[in-house]
């Protein structure tokens, strides 16, 4: 697929026809993590597969689904499963999403992943914020878009995540209870995990935690003037030391533990935002 504006219009439209009518909220949901479709009101679901130029996901834990509806008074659109590079996709394929999502009006982004703790502080379920992160996949979304429509092309990264939702992220989980941590973000490109050298190499880059995915759509939402959040869940601890295979079924079922909390979290804020 290339990427032109007439493309984003399409789908835009196609959504529109469908009555995804002026969300003001996109969340993206990561592997494991679905809890937040409970969380919407009077849901319209259209499947990937239904809307045209949508890549298909092909992630297991991905349902694959695009869903409309409202989180108190706010209008909102989610992603149930994202797309990473790691399935073959192209940067703007993987962020396609991200540009219907500012077309059809999104403000805010809320974003969230499995991730592995590689920060020795960090337990099995703990929900991080994400503060920073480290880009270390092999391409950008941004490349080769010369087009203004599409937006700048420096984006500026000086501040990736919206200062003032962490904030509201932070008081609202002091408010509920919740343990939070904070934290700085790696993304490679998978999809294999990594070695206990890799750990120790990326741990001294300054990151706390990594993943395969979320810094895409993190660029894309900057260069459109979104505001971002986004929170990682722990699903294993990445202590080179004390390295121990992982089983996927397993990060799947540590993520899926930690959802209510972090769909809960979102949604308290989300509701603010009116």
């Amino acid at each position: 697929m290339k990427l032109t504006p007439e493309i984003i219009v399409e789908t835009t439209s196609f959504l529109k026809d469908y009555g995804f009518s002026q969300p003001t909220v996109g969340i993206v949901m990561g592997t494991g993590l679905g809890e937040m479709g409970q969380k919407i009101e009077n849901p319209v679901i259209v499947p990937y597969s239904a809307i045209p130029n949508f890549p298909e996901a092909t992630v297991e834990f991905h349902k694959g689904n695009l869903i409309y509806g409202q989180i108190g008074k706010v209008n909102v659109i989610a992603m149930q499963g994202r797309f990473h590079y790691y399935e073959g996709y192209s940067m703007q394929q993987i962020t396609f999403p991200i540009r219907v999502m500012k077309e059809l009006g999104v403000q805010y982004l809320f974003l969230s992943n499995a991730a592995g703790g590689m920060n020795l502080s960090y337990k099995k379920g703990d929900l991080v914020l994400i503060e920073d992160h480290i880009n270390l996949l092999p391409d950008n979304p941004l490349r080769g878009l010369s087009d203004p429509a599409f937006g700048q092309r420096f984006v500026d990264m000086s501040a990736p995540y919206d200062v003032d939702l962490n904030k509201r992220i932070n008081n609202n989980a002091a408010s509920q209870n919740i343990r939070l941590q904070k934290g700085t973000y790696v993304s490679v490109m998978g999809p294999n995990l990594e070695t206990k050298a890799e750990y120790r190499w990326l741990r001294s880059t300054g990151a706390d935690m990594v993943g395969m995915s979320t810094i895409p759509e993190v660029i894309v939402a900057n260069q459109l003037g979104i505001k971002c959040t986004a929170i990682s869940v722990i699903t294993d601890e990445c202590d080179p030391d004390n390295l121990k295979p992982v089983n996927i079924a397993e990060i799947v079922e540590v993520a899926g533990k930690a959802d209510k909390l972090l769909s809960q979290l979102f949604a308290s804020v989300i509701k603010e935002l009116m």
